[in-house]
């Protein structure tokens, strides 16, 4: 479970509520990647090398994902650069067709889109600043992100509020999420998130490890306050659903954001569908845009090539990037969007596949 501040009790003195409010000045602005044009850096990076080279082919390899008719496109997502400025980019990949299945952590869901959501901000500040001092004045940083925790504890209770509106069942994240974007579609202060989209457009997002977020906090609260009436979060719905759309799907291709739980929970479909007797392809296309190390075994959750070992990633069509995601992806998915490959592509509404 993720830690948040817990501040000294007691009202903020005044003058700290200047310094609180000094603080959270400067929202981040998130990029729009349909106001530049990436093309031409993207093929001229291919005429260069290291990692400009890599992320052109990364860049072809998703052209040629969205250019297959039979390719199912899977975003997974893990970091922090929704709150980094990426926003509006991950809800672009929805709005314009460029992705048709999203595994995220929880933390990118709820502490970062449905958060703005609600109305709330992220905040451009300082990695050196006093992280005492920012307990105290009830903010939360994200390496040089900073974050209103009294907005966040507003996103605990809200999750709460939805939960309680909802059957008391088992169900996976991704149906738990859906009802969040229908809410959305009534309550939201800030349009077209991430997750209303994905509601309007029935791509279906799973968080694998959704406690580990404000969904965690609020169902606790809800579970503390009906003990007997609840709603569950079942995992293994997750994955059972997920490589239901595994089989159902002719061919599947992955974009990949960092690693971890959700990188792993997307190539592990594979794996499972023939555990329950169905002959799948494995990945036929994946890019991963990370900046871990390979030499301790990791690179969160090993590199695409070691993926094959494993029957995961087809090595035809696979490209690591090594950097930092919020430096390259915007010029990935600028390239993307004005290649348009998006006008022509069929939507895939995996969503509906399911029972909510």
């Amino acid at each position: 479970m993720i830690q948040r501040n817990q501040p000294v009790a007691g009202e903020i003195p005044v003058d700290q509520e200047a310094r609180r409010a000094e603080l959270l000045r400067t929202p981040v602005e998130h990029i729009d990647i349909t106001e530049f044009d990436a093309r031409p850096i993207i093929d001229r990076m291919a005429r260069m090398s290291f990692t400009a080279r890599s992320l052109a082919r990364a860049a072809a390899t998703f052209d040629r994902m969205l250019a297959d008719p039979a390719c199912t496109v899977v975003l997974t997502l893990a970091g922090s650069t929704s709150a980094g400025g990426c926003m509006q980019l991950y809800a672009d990949l929805v709005r314009y067709n460029l992705v048709d299945v999203i595994v995220a952590t929880g933390a990118s869901i709820v502490d970062m889109d449905f958060f703005e959501a609600l109305g709330a901000r992220h905040y451009q500040g300082d990695p050196d600043l006093d992280d005492d001092e920012l307990r105290r004045l009830e903010i939360d940083r994200i390496y040089d992100t900073l974050i209103d925790e009294r907005e966040l504890k507003r996103c605990d209770h809200t999750i709460a509020e939805i939960a309680a509106t909802l059957e008391p069942r088992p169900m996976s994240s991704r149906a738990f999420v859906r009802a969040m974007g229908r809410w959305l579609q009534e309550n939201a202060q800030k349009r077209d998130s991430l997750v209303e989209l994905a509601y309007e457009y029935d791509v279906p997002i799973f968080c694998p490890a959704f406690t580990d977020s404000s969904a965690g906090f609020g169902l606790v609260l809800h579970q503390t306050q009906r003990p007997n009436d609840c709603v569950t979060l079942d995992s293994i719905a997750d994955f059972r659903e997920l490589t239901e759309i595994k089989v159902a799907a002719e061919r599947t291709g992955l974009l990949m954001i960092g690693g971890g739980v959700p990188k792993n929970f997307a190539q592990d479909t594979v794996v499972c569908a023939e555990i329950l007797g169905h002959e799948v392809e494995m990945h036929a296309y994946a890019v991963q845009i990370t900046v871990a190390d390979v030499r301790d075994g990791a690179c969160s959750s090993s590199t695409l090539r070691e993926a094959c070992s494993w029957g995961k990633v087809d090595l035809a069509d696979q490209q690591m990037v090594y950097a930092e995601a919020t430096s390259v992806l915007p010029l990935l998915a600028s390239d993307a969007y004005h290649r348009r490959r998006w006008e022509t592509r069929r939507r895939r509404h995996w969503a509906r596949r399911f029972e909510d």
